[in-house]
């Protein structure tokens, strides 16, 4: 299929790679973001004005910028951190730079994102995943055996136990239309690379999103994380990243999982679980050589390129025994 038009679910540093390859793939791009941060630049802004922190929606933002000298200009202007000892030490250019739009817009964080957009000259849109902040609850268990809640997106990230899930704060919060919109209107939407428990899974945990990923006649592809995230999701294999998407989204049908060769530990058993979903595995080379801990641009634009222009197989795949190739 050429030019799809693509859904990029996420958040942070793994959902700017995703739609660093995205936007060589499709015009028709629309990232949704989440809107759980709660630290740095970001929660200040959320704890003093209300407002949806920002953080993740300006990196958004940046990663669309065109590569020519405007685009690299303006992304590196919205990235940049005030340094200093004053009270605009931290914060982010870019953060402030939508929150100001976002009251020139009369607290209408769509037209105020789109606002950015058309200054950056984005190839593409950001929206939030709901129109309210939310915090994030986790359920961890320790070393010895007991489970206690774990609030907040920073400190579910940096957890030292092991998150069994997730879930948000006020629950059942509402989507931001435009993004229920975008996913039925979609021919793929993509989930990860990124935080899985603090960007990927939230998304699944508001109704009418989840709903809308439910009844899409668009595609699903995974891409999955290089390596685990220290204290998120520390000790998981490439199949611990599906299981827990499953656990979350029960009945929720993936086309394509798409792993970096190196990642893969057990293919057998990545592919056991990726037909679990409904899925086929595709194994290819999308870590970066010059940056090991990020999947390399041009490589994953590449992969999915190859993805999306394949006919779609009439046929589920079926589970081969999960035992190493």
């Amino acid at each position: 299929m050429n030019n799809p038009a693509v859904v990029a679910l996420g958040g942070g540093h793994g959902l700017a790679a995703s739609l660093q390859a995205l936007r060589r793939v499709s015009d028709q791009l629309t990232a949704v973001v989440t809107v759980a941060d709660d630290g740095g630049s970001s929660g200040r802004l959320r704890r003093d004005l209300g407002v949806l922190p920002p953080g993740d929606l300006r990196m958004a933002l940046a990663a669309l910028c065109e590569d020519d000298e405007w685009g690299r200009t303006w992304s590196r202007v919205v990235q940049h951190r005030f340094s200093g000892p004053g009270d605009l030490a931290g914060h982010s250019m870019g953060n402030l730079l939508i929150v100001a739009l976002w009251e020139l817009a009369v607290d209408d964080p769509v037209q105020g994102l789109d606002w950015v957009g058309r200054l950056l000259k984005a190839y593409g849109r950001v929206l939030p995943m709901s129109t309210v902040p939310l915090q994030i609850e986790a359920t961890v268990s320790s070393a010895d055996g007991t489970s206690s809640t774990v609030r907040g997106q920073v400190a579910v990230a940096t957890t030292a136990g092991r998150i069994l899930d997730v879930s948000l704060t006020p629950p059942g919060p509402p989507a931001c239309p435009e993004a229920v919109g975008a996913i039925g209107d979609a021919d793929w939407v993509v989930f990860g690379p990124g935080s899985w428990f603090t960007s990927v899974i939230p998304h699944l945990l508001v109704p009418d999103l989840a709903k809308a990923l439910q009844g899409t006649s668009a595609r699903k592809v995974v891409v999955l994380n290089l390596d685990p995230q220290p204290g998120e999701t520390t000790g998981f294999t490439p199949e611990a990243y599906l299981e827990t998407l499953e656990r979350h989204a029960p009945g929720l049908a993936i086309d394509v999982v798409l792993a970096d060769r190196s990642s893969v530990i057990d293919s057998g058993a990545l592919r056991h679980a990726a037909a679990g979903l409904g899925a086929s595995l595709e194994v290819r080379d999308v870590r970066s050589t010059n940056d090991p801990v990020r999947h390399d641009p041009e490589a994953l634009a590449a992969a999915l390129g190859e993805i999306m222009a394949a006919p779609a197989s009439s046929a589920a795949p079926q589970p081969p025994p999960a035992t190493s190739e």
